[in-house]
């Protein structure tokens, strides 16, 4: 019988490599229209935040009582919430969507769907789904650890990147 646990890791690695799939493909397509990279050399942190993530609460979750919280429900509204918001962050970006930090010198800013509102909505569902996937399993160690990197890695490095390379895009624009 197939566990649900099981069923969560494979619709994430499911997700994961779809992303990653398009994020590939829409970098291909924007560096040829001469996009440049920015973060590069943080990149591998936050993919080993999400394979340490996903390898976290299933371990976790392994060697404890295999019950699930009390509170799944909540912990799985939340997840639904972050992947509705995160969609939403993808078809929004359309073709510019990425997993990097990728900026088309010149091209003005989306400001459509979520980003309309928010400078930054994709790293509002990435934490809630670092922390409602392992609560769900009743993960506490790898939600708090993972919140806690993610925090760090977003707000210390990745954000101030994004934001420096934007602020080049836009001055690029205002150039022209």
């Amino acid at each position: 019988m197939v566990e649900w646990w099981e069923v969560m890791a494979v619709v994430i690695i499911s997700q994961r490599l779809c992303e990653l799939y398009i994020a590939k493909k829409n970098r291909i397509r924007v560096i040829a229209e001469g996009a440049q990279e920015f973060g590069r050399g943080h990149y591998p942190l936050f993919f080993l935040l999400h394979i340490g993530w996903l390898i976290g609460w299933i371990t976790e979750y392994s060697l404890s009582s295999g019950e699930v919280s009390e509170l799944w429900y909540i912990w799985f509204s939340l997840f639904v919430i972050a992947q509705s918001l995160r969609y939403w962050c993808m078809v929004s970006l359309g073709q510019m969507w990425n997993t990097r930090i990728l900026v088309i010198p010149g091209k003005i800013l989306i400001d459509k769907g979520p980003y309309h509102f928010l400078s930054h909505p994709n790293y509002i569902a990435v934490a809630i789904e670092l922390v409602s996937i392992p609560l769900i399993f009743g993960a506490v160690i790898t939600a708090a650890a993972a919140t806690a990197l993610n925090i760090i890695l977003t707000l210390g490095i990745r954000i101030p990147a994004e934001n420096r390379a934007l602020q080049l895009g836009k001055a690029d624009h205002a150039a022209r």
